[in-house]
């Protein structure tokens, strides 16, 4: 599963069976949480309200001659938000306090990014699973747009965006990044020392 899976840009305007958002949030839910400190929430837009989010985000105007028309079809979005303040009062609490994490500027590693990133992996193998492409991208310049137009509260972090659906016949996914190719593992291992 892990080695079959691929981004994809282009999807079928198919909806998903029942169940399937489901399915995805909860291996969201089974992946490693500091603490088992839950601060992952999901925001979930379903055709047609994707068509809200491409509102803010890529505005009809700016459409015409983008990359990847076929993004635009994906019925489902799924928009995962943590919330930094759930690690500091996990670690607030007795079996934790003495880690001083108690605080979100105390954590030298922001975990509700990193537990953030097993989630949305599990989430990316799940749609795999379920014979769905899926894209993982940033919101980059529209975090708080995005926030406001959906009333996420302010003190949640977005992650990115997932689309997933059916992916579309003859699907052209290849991003210009993903020509550069995977490192090789042997150049990532530093064996007994650096």
């Amino acid at each position: 599963m892990l080695s079959s899976r691929r981004m994809c840009r282009d999807f079928a305007s198919a909806p998903l069976d029942h169940g399937v958002t489901t399915r995805l949030v909860d291996a969201a839910s089974r992946a490693p949480s500091a603490g088992n400190t839950h601060g992952l929430e999901f925001l979930v837009l379903e055709s047609p309200s994707t068509g809200d989010y491409w509102d803010v985000t890529l505005p009809p105007g700016r459409r015409e001659g983008f990359r990847w028309p076929g993004l635009l079809r994906a019925p489902l979005l799924l928009l995962p938000y943590v919330e930094p303040g759930a690690w500091a009062r996990r670690y607030s609490e007795p079996d934790k306090a003495k880690s001083a994490l108690g605080e979100v500027g105390s954590w030298p590693v922001p975990y509700w990014f990193v537990d953030g990133g097993a989630a949305l992996m599990a989430v990316l193998l799940t749609a795999e699973d379920l014979g769905l492409g899926a894209l993982l991208f940033g919101q980059f310049r529209h975090e708080e747009a995005l926030k406001e137009r959906f009333g996420v509260p302010a003190d949640r972090r977005a992650l990115g965006t997932i689309a997933i659906g059916h992916r579309a016949a003859g699907e052209r996914s290849r991003s210009t990044s993903a020509r550069r190719g995977r490192q090789d593992p042997e150049d990532m291992i530093h064996r007994g020392a650096w």
